[in-house]
């Protein structure tokens, strides 16, 4: 048998323990989870009607004006095409390097990763105006013979989006089946029903296993290119503009390591609270917690990294747009923005280097909340400050958000929060065969056969 790493949770849990408690987390919510669905539904109402008005009196309402257009709504797409990073690389990439921490909490981490490609995805829409005519951003055949730019990110973007919402679906899914299907025979009445219907006819045969077990794999190997392209994709929407600030080769990796890093701090922000309020303090312990903010610290040291050769970079290329772009992001008019992201995201997570930090969860949540606060400053400061300062000062002007900006991005959170909590209650968040795959398998007793 396999050495369980030290500090191993679960090696007291019987396999009978574990379907039990998981399947107690969907019974009747808490008060703690009432209030915390009330408030994603109330912060998704402010985003609603912020939508409805947009509708009514145009995009005007935002803070849309040149040389600056949907600043807070594409820094906020980026955003949560960011936050989806985590869930793949926790569950794909974790699971072919076979990672036995990711099981208790890879779960969230899918379903967080769909529900947020969804809530990016709606940016778009959102910009464009008439959302009436949406379908006009898809590569379609038409009679008027209209076809996207296939030479622009922004179609590559369509592309890569849509791939990576297909396969994280389709990962987060079919990782549900055999779970599932342990719930259906523990409810009864039309839960029974439910379950039964969704577990498509697992039995949990040796026939059925071998083949769940290959497919699985495989679908991780699919998946784990992914956590690279996509954001690469996503950052050459600026670097192969010849925008001041943006036209570096070191987006890419440095777009990736930002998102994978701002996609675990909403792992630890989302987990740590869910945990206590559906009782499972005991499935995810401070062994899961350490190793998150080990990655969380991997991560945020990259970050530390790119930012450096940002700055050094524009100094050593001699060029004055550069220089003046970055010297007006540390000292310019939003220079509170450019430290906010720099001390959140460089600085804070630094702190990890200590253990007791690491496992004192009370720590670690604050710092997964500067974590969120600091990586949407990151994209606010390259969106803002480029387009703010280009190539010609007579056109330099500021961004100026205003409450339509403010509440779309309020709404975005509620929306995210809110799918998020229904699924937490209605779908095991806790991996059950893959908690009962760490467990010893039980052993007779001795004088026994």
């Amino acid at each position: 048998m396999t050495a369980m790493p030290h500090g191993m949770p679960h090696q007291d849990m019987s396999h009978a323990d574990v379907t039990r408690d998981v399947v107690k987390t969907l019974e009747t919510p808490s008060r703690g989870y009432y209030m915390a669905l009330f408030g994603a539904i109330a912060m998704f109402l402010i985003g609603a009607v912020t939508f409805v008005a947009l509708l009514k009196e145009g995009l005007g309402l935002a803070g849309y004006q040149p040389p600056i257009f949907w600043s807070v709504y594409i820094t906020t797409f980026v955003f949560w095409v960011g936050i989806g990073h985590a869930g793949t690389l926790i569950s794909a990439i974790l699971f072919l390097f076979r990672s036995p921490w990711r099981t208790a909490v890879y779960r969230s981490t899918e379903a967080m990763t769909v529900f947020a490609v969804m809530t990016a995805a709606l940016f778009p829409i959102i910009h464009i105006g008439r959302q009436w005519i949406f379908y006009w951003l898809l590569p379609y055949p038409n009679q008027r013979f209209l076809w996207p730019n296939f030479k622009s990110p922004l179609v590559w973007d369509v592309f890569a989006i849509s791939t990576y919402f297909t396969v994280s679906a389709t990962f987060l899914v079919v990782g549900l089946i055999p779970d599932i299907a342990a719930v259906r025979d523990k409810v009864t009445g039309w839960r029974k029903k439910v379950y039964g219907s969704l577990s498509l006819g697992w039995t949990g045969a040796d026939s059925q296993w071998r083949h769940y077990v290959k497919g699985y794999g495989f679908m991780a190997a699919l998946a784990a290119p992914l956590v690279l392209s996509v954001h690469s994709v996503v950052s050459w929407d600026f670097a192969v503009s010849v925008i001041p600030g943006w036209h570096g080769t070191i987006f890419a990796p440095y777009f990736v390591a930002g998102a994978i890093y701002s996609g675990i701090g909403m792992v630890l922000t989302l987990v740590i609270p869910l945990r206590k309020v559906l009782k499972i303090e005991h499935m995810i312990t401070d062994y899961h917690f350490d190793n998150l903010a080990k990655l969380t610290l991997l991560t945020g040291t990259i970050l530390f990294y790119a930012y450096a050769m940002e700055y050094f970079i524009a100094w050593y290329s001699g060029n004055t747009f550069e220089q003046t772009t970055f010297w007006l992001r540390a000292f310019g008019p939003l220079w509170w923005s450019g430290w906010t992201m720099i001390i959140c995201n460089a600085f804070v997570s630094q702190l990890l280097w200590f253990k007791k930090i690491r496992q004192n969860l009370t720590a670690l949540f604050v710092i997964s909340i500067f974590i969120n606060i600091g990586m949407w400053f990151e994209r606010y400061v390259i969106i803002s400050s480029s387009l703010a300062n280009d190539f010609i000062p007579f056109a330099w002007d500021r961004m100026n958000p205003t409450w339509a900006d403010w509440g779309i991005l309020i709404g975005s959170f509620g929306w995210f929060g809110m799918y998020f909590l229904l699924f937490a209650k209605t779908f095991p968040v806790v991996a059950i065969q893959e908690i009962k795959e760490m467990i010893p398998m039980p052993r007779r007793k001795k004088g026994g056969h």
